[in-house]
């Protein structure tokens, strides 16, 4: 049986992956400050994306994702893991993303993906200390340009 304060945490970090994707999906990318530690560490490499600390990924966010007008990030089915202050866990992700085609015909396409975190209670709550995501699946995924590198300067 779950104690109250697992019943609790399990809320918490529920609703911390939540605002991670209401983030990403608004573009707020300042709201990454109230959902990962200082030093957090975030890898999307499998999915063509960057790893870095959370400031270099922030930075990099706006440019690797302006070419999408339009997408979704929807978390589900979260397996954690708990050790006193700390947990991980791993959990679906299904994002369907728009790109418009050369001739500014916009294709929808998914991505089914898991995230792997290390998360740590803080003074301010839980908060994503380690983001791994590990490409699960895509479907109807367009030609497109590689993202940027981490730290280069233009868009994608």
């Amino acid at each position: 049986m779950m104690t109250l304060q697992e019943i609790s945490d399990r809320l918490e970090i529920q609703d911390l992956f939540a605002r991670y994707c209401f983030a990403i999906d608004e573009r707020n990318w300042d709201a990454l400050d109230r959902i990962f530690t200082p030093n957090a560490r975030i890898d999307y490499t499998e999915t063509g994306g960057a790893k870095g600390s959370l400031a270099e990924i922030k930075a990099w966010l706006p440019r690797a994702l302006e070419r999408f007008p339009a997408f979704q990030h929807m978390v589900a089915t979260s397996r954690l893991v708990f050790d006193g202050d700390s947990a991980s866990s791993r959990t679906i992700l299904f994002n369907p993303m728009v790109l418009p085609g050369k001739d500014g015909t916009p294709q929808t396409f998914f991505i089914g993906l898991w995230y792997r975190d290390r998360l740590v209670r803080t003074g301010d709550g839980w908060r994503i200390a380690e983001r791994h995501e590990e490409m699960s699946w895509t479907h109807n995924v367009p030609a497109m340009d590689p993202a940027p590198e981490l730290g280069s300067e233009g868009s994608a």
